[in-house]
């Protein structure tokens, strides 16, 4: 009987030996099935496993092995092939033109690494769409198995307990990436200090669920292993007292590091959590066996989800995603052999497109450059309140009033005044969403980021009830830029990202310009002009074509202003004056004094690098004073560390100290990390250059600190610079 498109091998252990079994999975299943028994030498593959799991574990931190252990791993994969498999299996599978292929094993072999067998061509997980079926002995509660629904749901959970970045950047990257089907599932996303009863109440209402964070293994005791919460860990013992009232995921992907499995029987601790959730009704459940990278992690599941989306099968997309590992890193780097598949390899949750679908391209990863200039694109939602006072409706008439007032208290600085009149208007008319923005500029302005994301995220809860899709776009790309100013640049990008989509999707030109001239200053941190250049052409001709409009001239605005800083980043100064100057103009008309400051501060660094001190220190100055007078506590900040470079450069070192202390003291009363970063940076600088070695390092090292995690960059100069100091 010819071979089926998938295979099941079964494998018993009896005795001193193994039985096992090869077959079709469309093959005429007769009352008799011929099994091959075979006389197995157990202590032979118990050294085989243990010698794997120490070849494994030899990996460096980028999971390379060293090309003479690589080689090892695929003889000790070729003896393992001959020591558990007849001549007769062997062969088969061999010259099988079969793609997936179930193992279906005794609990005993769970150790045994199958999917490292090597049949001399090629290991068995590449060759293969594989996955693993356990039959157990122990008494397992009955499991309730989830039916097929019409839309799908899926949760992501990521970075639960809030010190994982790469772990958020995951659950963002594939959130995004199921965006495109969201007429055929439906996504939600849960980050940051999840606790065990958000995971116990919500777990049974998903049909996927993808788990990027912590996960402990502890010693022998399964009891200890499981997923890191914000509360602890949420543990086999948990999964199981859920499963006689809850009906689990289909899918469940658990992909976080095991860092503490070393010894031999990883996949046995492996299966310890996996089949809590396999006895308590997950089909399929996939996991990793080793510490893995945070990008390999990235890349292994968004090639996973990518091929998923495509109809191909659970197995499959398992292997190709493996696959994906090796052409981009190399078959030596063995993280792709970390993963392992629980369940049926055949199940497709999505049905295949009827013509092919391009693949989208990943998601660039940004590694923002910061600099002491004040690189900053103006901030523009306050303009959006003109735009939306002229046709939102409101129960209450004298909101209207309220908020007419509270824009023009905002133009004059007085942010206390403005934050009484926007609560003022939210507590009479809490549907009236150009409060929203209004109260969230006001506070980051005054430097209080935790009040401006709060109320930028009941902006998107509102649009969003509402179905306003132009306010949820513009929430969107005002929380990008609140996390932009922070310096958190990952979770910017993904709500820039967020908005973009949402503004294209709906026609959106305004907010479309918007965010691709945020998206611009993005490149241009990355040092990718051409591209940057790109974005502002395109957000230019849209404002230009609709002129006439107070948000897109003021969004032209915002454009000349960012193309000059894109030509002074290049060296190109008179071409950067044209456009400040172009900027200038449409700004003053405007009476827009915030963005004024920024053009004084950006014409004096223009100033500053024609060494025309006198020109520049008078233009930071004004720029400084109309920010003093607006109480704008962040420009403030970054206002004083570039007049101390100003200083430091004219080599007025106590004056240039006072300033870089100034900036320190600002943006510690607001938590500002980049420019605390950048204020002690400068002030390691200063003393380093004064002779003042153990200052220096006191403040490169708090500097050094931040660095690490908004600007490697900057994070490896300073390290330089702490060697030169130690070796002078």
């Amino acid at each position: 009987m010819p071979d089926s498109n998938s295979l099941v091998l079964e494998v018993f252990r009896q005795d001193n030996g193994l039985k096992m079994s090869l077959y079709g999975r469309n093959e005429l299943v007769s009352t008799l099935r011929h099994y091959n028994y075979f006389q197995a030498s157990f202590s032979d593959i118990d050294r085989l496993r243990e010698d794997i799991s120490f070849l494994l574990n030899r990996a460096d931190n980028l999971g390379n092995l060293e090309a003479g252990l690589y080689a090892k791993l695929k003889r000790d994969g070729q003896l393992l092939w001959n020591y558990l498999l007849s001549r007769q299996i062997k062969e088969r599978l061999k010259s099988s033109s079969a793609c997936n292929l179930t193992l279906s094993i005794d609990e005993e072999l769970i150790g045994i690494p199958w999917e490292l067998l090597h049949d001399g061509t090629d290991f068995l997980c590449l060759k293969y769409s594989l996955g693993r079926l356990v039959r157990t002995g122990e008494d397992c509660p009955r499991a309730r198995y989830r039916g097929s629904t019409p839309i799908p749901r899926m949760l992501i959970l990521a970075n639960p307990t809030n010190d994982l970045r790469g772990a958020y950047s995951e659950g963002i990257t594939i959130r995004n990436q199921f965006d495109r089907k969201r007429n055929d599932i439906r996504i939600d996303f849960k980050s940051t200090y999840i606790d065990k009863m958000y995971v116990k109440k919500n777990i049974g209402d998903y049909d996927i669920v993808h788990y990027a964070g912590h996960c402990e293994f502890a010693g022998d005791d399964p009891k200890n292993c499981g997923w890191v919460l914000s509360d602890g860990k949420f543990n086999p013992e948990d999964v199981l007292a859920l499963s006689s009232s809850l009906t689990f995921p289909s899918l469940l992907f658990s992909n976080s590091c095991y860092s503490a499995i070393t010894s031999a029987d990883y996949h046995e601790r492996a299966y310890s959590f996996a089949s809590a959730f396999l006895f308590s009704g997950v089909r399929h459940f996939i996991g990793t066996t080793q510490k893995v990278q945070d990008s390999t992690s990235l890349a292994f599941a968004r090639e996973f989800y990518e091929r998923l989306l495509r109809g191909l099968t659970v197995g499959e997309s398992m292997r190709l995603a493996r696959q994906k590992l090796i052409d981009s890193q190399g078959s030596s780097s063995i993280h792709w052999a970390s993963y392992l598949l629980y369940g049926d390899p055949n199940f497709a949750l999505f049905s295949k497109p009827a013509h092919k679908q391009p693949i989208a391209p990943p998601k660039p990863n940004f590694f923002t450059r910061m600099v002491s200039a004040r690189f900053l694109a103006p901030l523009s939602i306050i303009l959006l309140c003109f735009f939306l006072h002229a046709w939102l409706p409101s129960v209450n008439p004298s909101v209207y009033f309220l908020f007419a007032r509270s824009q023009k208290l905002f133009l004059k600085g007085d942010n206390q005044a403005v934050i009484g009149m926007t609560k003022s208007i939210i507590d009479k008319e809490p549907s009236f969403l150009p409060a929203y923005p209004l109260i969230a500029d006001t506070y980051q302005r005054m430097g209080d980021k935790d009040n401006a994301l709060k109320y930028y995220f009941e902006y998107i809860m509102l649009s969003d009830k509402q179905n306003d899709k132009h306010n949820l776009a513009s929430a969107y790309i005002g929380i990008g830029w609140v996390y932009y100013l922070q310096g958190d640049y990952d979770k910017a990008f993904d709500y820039y990202n967020k908005g973009l989509i949402l503004a294209k999707s709906n026609k959106d030109s305004m907010n479309e310009a918007d965010v691709m001239g945020k998206m611009a200053v993005w490149q241009m941190d990355k040092k990718n002009y051409d591209l940057a250049l790109e974005l502002l052409t395109k957000s230019s001709e849209i404002n230009r074509a609709n002129i006439g409009s107070y948000r897109h001239k003021y969004n032209l605005a915002c454009d000349y202003f960012n193309i000059g800083l894109l030509f002074s980043e290049k060296g190109d100064y008179p071409a950067a004056r044209k456009f400040y100057d172009k900027s200038f103009k449409l700004f003053e008309s405007m009476k827009l004094r915030h963005e004024l400051s920024d053009y004084y501060f950006n014409i004096g660094e223009i100033y500053l690098f024609q060494k025309e001190y006198s020109k520049a220190l008078d233009s930071y100055q004004k720029g400084l004073s109309i920010d003093l007078s607006l109480g704008h506590k962040p420009n403030i900040a970054g206002d004083y560390n570039m007049i101390g470079e100003l200083y430091a450069e004219i080599d007025d070192r106590l004056k240039a100290e006072d300033y870089f202390r100034k900036a320190a003291a600002v943006s510690e009363e607001i938590s500002f990390r980049p420019e605390i970063a950048f204020a002690h940076y400068n002030l390691g600088v200063l003393y380093k250059n004064w002779g003042k070695k153990n200052k220096a390092r006191e403040n490169l090292r708090i500097a050094q600190e931040i660095f690490r995690s908004i600007n490697l960059q900057k994070y490896r100069e300073i390290q330089q610079e702490l060697l030169n100091l130690s070796s002078s």
